[in-house]
This record gives structure tokens, sequence and C-alpha cells, in this order.
């Protein structure tokens, strides 16, 4: 599998992310994808060829292997890897939708026509939501591959030998895997990632969350402490509406129009995508 189409796409991810989706990003493709390619297609590639059975018994090796190794831990790394990373391909393709509608509302009013959105790729309204919910399920898939891992192998480690009774074998017999303790250091290590992955995704949730409710509490009071003052500070008034609507639309201007007492947000207009 060609995982550089994958770096190549999540590169721009960096752009849209926090310090933590940064680092998030390096620690997959450097301590996971990387280890996956390098290392671990290696070590696992003759793990049915090496396995052996003191028997003679014509399908007694591969039924006690599918028995122990129902799936490849090399083939659930691959499906792992795939799905963590798909999300953020969606945080991509939504800034992609919002350019390519900011370029359309221009040529269709003109650049003096005003502006759908104030920064495309600024995490507001729905792209905020987005967002949050990539790490959402960037976190609950490793959290259930972990969990997955660990009812297949109890304790993420692989025994030197294996005691198979399963027809047809005649009786119970020794099955011996290769190479299990470099395999049991691997597979340590790739848990230990994907933990820290899980911890990085819950911290940068967290930061996005109380940053949010910061703001808005901000603005709130901003609103509380300044609102008879509206029409004389349209640069605050416009920071504050940003805050708690997030993409705004100021149609026919790029400055903030007053805003009437009984109907406050006649000129306004809320972008939510």
């Amino acid at each position: 599998m060609n995982w550089g189409i994958f770096e190549g796409l999540l590169s721009g991810v960096n752009k849209y992310s926090t310090a933590f989706g940064r680092i998030w990003l390096s620690l997959v493709f450097i301590f996971r994808v990387l280890v996956y390619l390098v290392t671990a297609e290696r070590v696992w590639s003759d793990d049915h060829k090496d396995f052996d059975c003191n028997t003679k018994q014509p399908g007694c090796s591969n039924v006690c292997f599918d028995e122990f190794f129902p799936v490849s831990h090399v083939r659930l790394w691959a499906l792992q890897l795939i799905l963590v990373t798909c999300p953020s391909l969606l945080v991509v393709m939504h800034v992609a939708y919002r350019e390519a509608r900011e370029k359309k509302h221009r040529e269709a009013v003109g650049e003096d026509g005003g502006r759908l959105y104030l920064n495309p790729g600024k995490k507001r309204g729905g792209l905020w939501w987005t967002y949050v919910c990539s790490l959402v399920f960037k976190a609950g898939v490793d959290t259930a591959f972990l969990y997955v891992f660990h009812s297949f192998y109890p304790k993420y480690t692989l025994p030197h030998v294996v005691k198979c009774h399963a027809a047809p074998c005649p009786n119970t017999v020794d099955c011996f895997i290769s190479k299990p303790s470099e395999k049991n250091i691997f597979t340590l290590f790739m848990v230990v990632t994907a933990a820290i992955c899980i911890l990085l995704n819950l911290v940068e949730l967290a930061y996005l969350v109380s940053k949010r409710c910061r703001e808005g509490l901000a603005a709130r009071r901003a609103r509380a402490t300044g609102g008879g003052h509206r029409p004389d500070c349209p640069t605050s008034s416009y920071k504050e509406d940003d805050l708690l609507s997030g993409d705004l639309i100021f149609l026919g201007s790029d400055s903030h129009p007053p805003l009437l007492p009984d109907h406050p947000r006649d000129h306004v207009k809320k972008t939510m995508l």
C-alpha cells in the first residue's frame, strides 16, 4: 500500500490544526506509519510460514494458526491507520468547500460585494464542529482498536508456546510462534503510541472547547458592559459577533453596519458552513 498518498493529503492539515494537532500528525507518521512500513510488515511477514506444531497431521498447523491469529497484526494496524487519518481529510475537504464557495460568491457579486467567510480556514461555525468531531472519531477509533487487540491477545503479548487441541489435531499439540519477543516489542510500541495519540486528541478537544467557552464569555461580558456604545465601536462589535456566531456575512460592504436596537441582526447573515 502506498502510504505516501496519505502523507501528501494530510500535509495540508497542519495549516488548520492547533499545536496539539501538529504534534499528533507528526507522531502518527513518524512513530506509527514509518515503524509500520519499515519494521512491522517485515517482522510479521513470516508468521504463518514459521508457525510450527509438533505434529504431522495435515491441516493441524493451519487450524491452530487461525485459532490463535484470527486477524493479523499487520492488517489490523493498516485498517487502524486508515480510519484514524481519514477524519483529518474531512477537515481539508471542508476548508476546500469553503474556499470554492467564497470564490463563486466573489465572482457573482464582485470584490466590493462583501465576503461569505472572513477566513475560510478559521475554525468557526461548521468547520469548528467538523474539527471537533474528527478529534472524537480519531480517539474513538484508537480506543476501539486497543480493545480489539487486547481481546485477541491478552496483555498485548504473544506466548512462546501455544497449546492447541482443535480438530483435526489428534490431541493437544504444542505450537511455536516465530520471533515472539521481537513481535511483543513492536506490539507494545504501537500500543503506547496509540495511547499517546488518544491523549493528544483529548487534550486538543479540551483546549478547543475551553477556548470557545472563554471567547463566548468574553463576548457576552463585552456586550453587557458596552452594549450602549455599539454604533461607535464597529470594530469591537465585529469581533464580538464573530466570537458568538462564527462566520458572518456582511453584504455590500466590508465594514460592520450599524445595528438597530429593535432588530439587531437585520444586516447580518449567519453562515454555518
